[in-house]
Formats: C-alpha cells, sequence, structure tokens
C-alpha cells in the first residue's frame, strides 16, 4: 500500500526538522511527504531553502488561508496515498509509526481510520512528559461528553469515535470526497476539528481503531494564533466551544441532541464549564472561572446558530 503522510507547519522549522528526521528514521518509509506552509511563513520557506529533498520523497505545498483545516484539505487534494497519515510539525513518530499503522489496514478491510497514543512533553526534557494512564480513551457518551485521554492510553487495540489530529491515518477510499470542515472557528489550531471527520465515517460504517503502540512523541511548541498552550484566551475558548457543539449537533439524533445541550449547558466540563462545573471551580480560580463559563456558553450558542444555518434549505 502507499503511504502519504501530510504534516502542516507553521512558523516552527526547528520543530518540523525534528519531524522529518523521525520520518527517515521509520521502519517502514513513507511513499510521500506532504509539508504544507503557509504563504506568508517566511521562516519555514527559508529553512527548505537549503533542505536537501533526495533525504526523504517531500513536496511543499503553500496555503493562504490561516488555520489547520485549509492546510489538511490542501494535503488531502494532492495526496496519492492509498493510506494518508497525518501528523503535527511538533510531533516525532515513533520508529514503527507508519509500519503499525499499515498493519491494522492490511489485516481488516473495514478498517477506514487508525491511530495511537501522543505521549505529550512540555519542552524537549523526558522529565516533563505527561504521565497517566487511561483505558478508556475517544469515546463519545450517549449524552455527547466526549472523552479523549488519547495521551494517555494503554491497553489493546480497540475501536473508538475519534482519533487524535496528530496522530492518525486514514484509507483513501473511506475518505472519498470528504474533507475537514471549513466552518471550524480559529485562525490556527482550530480544536476539535478531527470530530466532523471521525464522525461521518463512523456514520458510514467504517471502524477507527486506537492502538497505543503507533506512538509520536508531542512536544506541545507555542502556537501563533488565539489558542495559547496553559493561557486562558477567551476567543479561543469560543472558538473551542463552538466547533464541538457543531460536530456533535450534526452527528448526534434528536433525543441525545437535547441532552447533549442540557448536559453542556447545566454541567459542562473543566476546559467548557456549565454552571455546575462554575460552581466547582469558583473557589479556585474565582472570576476566571465565570469568564471562562460565559465563553464556553458564548461558544455554545455561536455552535448551535452555525449549525441551524448549515439546515436551512439552499435558495
Amino acid at each position: 500500500m502507499k503511504i502519504t503522510v501530510i504534516i502542516p507547519t507553521y512558523r516552527r522549522p526547528q520543530d518540523l526538522a525534528r519531524c522529518l528526521s523521525a520520518l527517515q528514521e521509520q521502519t517502514r518509509l513513507a511513499d510521500e511527504i506532504l509539508v504544507i506552509i503557509r504563504q506568508s511563513d517566511l521562516q519555514t520557506w527559508d529553512y527548505f531553502k537549503t533542505f536537501n529533498f533526495e533525504l526523504l520523497p517531500l513536496k511543499t505545498l503553500m496555503v493562504e488561508v490561516p488555520g489547520v483545516v485549509a492546510a489538511m484539505n490542501l494535503g488531502l487534494d494532492a495526496a496519492t496515498g492509498d493510506l494518508i497519515a497525518f501528523t503535527d510539525d511538533d510531533a516525532a513518530p515513533h520508529p514503527s509509526w507508519l509500519e503499525r499503522m499499515e498493519c491494522h489496514f492490511v489485516l481488516d478491510e473495514r478498517i477506514g481510520g487508525v491511530g495511537g497514543r501522543d505521549f505529550v512533553y512540555y519542552g524537549t526534557q523526558e522529565s516533563w512528559l505527561i504521565e497517566g494512564e487511561r483505558q478508556i480513551v475517544g469515546q463519545l457518551l450517549w449524552y455527547g461528553k466526549m472523552i479523549g485521554n488519547h495521551h494517555l492510553g494503554i491497553g489493546t487495540a480497540r475501536e473508538v469515535d475519534v482519533l487524535k489530529g496528530v496522530n492518525m491515518s486514514f484509507r483513501k477510499t473511506a475518505i472519498h470526497n470528504q474533507r475537514f470542515d471549513c466552518r471550524m472557528r480559529g485562525s490556527g489550531a482550530q480544536v476539535h476539528y478531527e470530530m466532523a471527520f471521525c464522525f461521518a465515517l463512523k456514520d458510514e460504517g467504517w471502524k477507527l481503531i486506537y492502538d497505543p503502540t503507533i506512538a509520536v512523541n508531542h512536544y506541545g511548541s507555542p502556537r501563533f494564533d488565539e489558542d495559547r498552550r496553559g493561557q486562558f484566551n477567551e476567543t479561543a475558548l469560543i472558538n473551542l466551544a463552538h466547533n464541538e457543539t457543531l460536530a456533535l449537533l450534526e452527528y448526534l439524533g434528536l433525543t441525545r441532541r437535547f441532552f447533549f445541550l442540557m448536559w453542556a449547558i447545566l454541567v459542562g466540563n473543566r476546559a467548557t464549564p456549565g454552571f455546575l462545573q462554575w460552581l466547582r471551580l469558583l473557589p479556585s480560580e474565582g472570576k476566571l472561572a465565570r469568564q471562562k463559563m460565559f465563553a464556553s456558553l458564548q461558544g455554545r450558542w455561536l455552535g448551535w446558530k452555525t449549525w441551524q444555518q448549515s439546515c436551512l434549505p439552499k435558495i
């Protein structure tokens, strides 16, 4: 099977160099590597002026629209592989990354997507690894709560509802003409862009597999948009809540949609708090807890509006 690897990048040439070096060390080499670079990213364009293109089957593509969705879709349009794998510029796939992915697709033709664990580091020192172990990964609960934990998963390979963008791959015949949702808000990371894509494959009957042995190191490098890691930003939280709400409203049926909205408004979670989570966070976060709740609810409302507008008949 021919494998294409797609890497969107923005202003992180040193991280990208580490990622490409890891792809050189694969036990099963990629047949095609597409690096998607924003037009205004002079740092990365300068890096490729001295890059030895004979080392890897690599092509660079230029995107003008900000945000990871436009970059990913450009890569999908250009990809020629039977399998299309995605990772981030600040990730370093383990040597067996592509080999283990390919094995799952070969063994079961019903598998449409395969992903794995990202070992999250803050900085480059192993002592900064986010530690923990979780059995439940990538699962959507019946009332719409999404459990991620892709960076903490352990155990055997199993079927999941959602894969994580830093470590995921898809069978090209499963994708067809499907693309990542351009309605996702954000000028960079566009958090939760994977959800709608994965849900669409599930709707068509494809299996999505999470295997913790398919691994990348994820170094959590700085972002150059409103979504700064470890910092509260009202716009970023609004965008996150909008994107999640839109994806879930389109996927869930009428009854589950109702319970999701009730849960999101009345309860929520730590990242997107509703009323009860605001009360729980209030003693430790004070005014910040209120800001988070208002931003979360605003994002939910905007996600509802986007979904409603998409449901209107075209004239």
